[in-house]
């Protein structure tokens, strides 16, 4: 049954199908191997046997450009200098020794750049490489249509080759596999490093955590799976007044939990999805432009009109950037789970918050001053929610005024929108600043989220009507949380009043 709360969903890519140069790996290279998924029951033995993975690396790989190069190694300056005739595109770059063995596999956006970096001074002198760069003899590539297709090529490469040198990623169980569960109504997807026994459908492992949480949020734009751990059944009609959360609202989660979707689409997605993450990018569009001509045709519209956008994400893929943009860092000075407990704890909540929101002000003597507010889901930012604002109605410096403009002008259209508020919102500043925001609800007759300030100078949390301050000690996780908020709503606010200035000054 649906939770007494808003249970929120947190964001914790598409191989392209092998094209005509990716074929040349050849039916004896990779054509009996796994490609990409794996069930739970393989989890624990990313790969196959060593006798068959020997014998692959040893095949030519005959890749991209280099399929019309010889078969006797190049030697290190001959591979360095072939490195440089690879595209400036996305793809999958191969490392061979004097034999023709691959020793590593590496994904890059710009083939040519990164891999060239082996041949530079600094990766003979870094600890990470200097130990095998001077085996490199031969190097090819793979060709991949976007950044997400590089990255999940890069995992089958590693899984059925198994280089010597990304050996941590073939036998580490502590890396990030991407876990679609198999025996829910509604399967949900997430990123895990300790895989259950049954019961999910696994892909990975991948190299980065977080060039892997980037991946989940730019499928999840196109695919719009749920990430949260709800227990949602399509029999209990209780759903139906649940409050979906905030992915609900920008369009990245088809909100099973509310009802807005039934079993059956829902889990036609999910299939979708396995189709992309196994390298079945063209047969997967071929079939939903069937599906958006058959829509059509049925005069189904908005069926169809759904489909069309799709399509359109997947054709693009490769237009939507750095992973590193959309991915959340991996490596905190804090911890996030024992910083949101700690938050229930000191503030009182009768649960552990999921979604805080920061809110900050920034201006140059009174000009073009403008408000940030920044989102963190489960302790991570979550940057599709971030937002700025243009302050209108404040002349000259008026930190208070400012802050009540921002909050007034989020929670109008939250409210308005029927959307979910934060679990808590974060002012950056002392009771002053705490009263404006507060004054924001009152005057628009909104009941408030938990609404708390932290004040720099001595990092006093302040509360509504209470007097006295929360002093944490400065090592406290829930300390540390809020100042992580705090000075990223403060760089934001920063980042778009430099933009603001910029724009004034080369309009003078």
């Amino acid at each position: 049954m649906p939770p007494d709360r808003n249970d929120r969903s947190a964001n914790d890519q598409d191989s392209s199908e092998d094209d005509a140069n990716a074929r040349q790996v050849g039916k004896d290279d990779l054509g009996n191997h796994d490609a990409g998924g794996l069930d739970s029951a393989q989890a624990d033995v990313p790969g196959q046997e060593d006798a068959q993975a020997e014998s692959l690396s040893k095949q030519d790989m005959g890749l991209g450009q280099s399929a019309m190069a010889s078969a006797e190694p190049l030697g290190f300056k001959q591979a360095a200098e072939k490195v440089k005739t690879f595209p400036q595109t996305s793809g999958v770059y191969l490392m061979k020794d004097a034999a023709g063995v691959v020793i590593y596999v590496g994904k890059a956006k710009n083939l040519r750049s990164r891999a060239g970096s082996y041949f530079l001074k600094a990766a003979a002198e870094d600890q990470r490489t200097a130990n095998w760069v001077p085996e490199i003899a031969d190097i090819d590539y793979l060709d991949c249509e976007s950044e997400v297709d590089a990255l999940l090529m890069e995992s089958r490469l590693i899984k059925d080759i198994q280089p010597k040198h990304n050996k941590e990623l073939k036998d580490d169980k502590s890396f990030p596999y991407l876990m679609i569960t198999t025996r829910e109504e509604f399967p949900r997807v997430e990123l895990t490093r300790e895989p259950p026994s049954k019961g999910v459908k696994l892909y990975g492992p991948f190299p980065s955590a977080g060039a892997l949480r980037g991946a989940i949020q730019v499928l999840q734009r196109i695919f719009r799976f749920r990430t949260c751990s709800l227990d949602i059944s399509e029999s209990d009609e209780r759903w139906k007044w649940f409050r979906p959360c905030l992915l609900a609202s920008i369009n990245q989660c088809t909100a099973p939990c509310n009802l807005r979707i039934n079993k059956e689409d829902y889990r036609k997605d999910i299939r979708r999805l396995m189709t992309f993450m196994e390298g079945g990018k063209k047969r997967l569009l071929s079939e939903m432009n069937g599906e958006m001509q058959a829509a059509s045709k049925a005069m189904d519209f908005e069926r169809a009109a759904i489909l069309r956008d799709e399509i359109k994400m997947l054709e693009r893929l490769e237009e939507r950037g750095e992973l590193d943009t959309h991915a959340q860092p991996e490596v905190f000075y804090i911890d996030p789970k024992k910083g949101l407990a700690g938050l229930r704890k000191v503030l009182e909540l009768p649960e552990t918050p999921r979604i805080i929101e920061g809110v900050d002000i920034a201006h140059l003597g009174g000009g073009e001053t403008v408000a940030s507010l920044v989102q963190f889901i489960d302790g991570l930012p979550f940057k599709p929610g971030y937002r700025r604002f243009r302050i209108q109605d404040v002349d000259g410096i008026d930190d208070y005024r400012s802050i009540y403009e921002a909050v007034s002008r989020r929670f109008r259209r939250l409210s308005d929108e029927g959307d979910a508020f934060p679990d808590i919102l974060l002012i950056d500043g002392g009771k002053g600043q705490l009263n404006a925001a507060m004054a924001a609800f009152r005057d628009q007759e909104i009941s408030p989220p938990t609404v708390i300030s932290l004040a720099k100078r001595d990092e006093e949390i302040f509360r509504p009507g209470v007097a006295e301050p929360i002093v944490l000690s400065r090592n406290a996780f829930g300390l540390r949380l809020l100042q992580y908020v705090r000075d990223e709503s403060h760089r934001f606010a920063q980042h778009y009043h430099h933009i603001l200035r910029s724009k004034s000054t080369f309009q003078r």
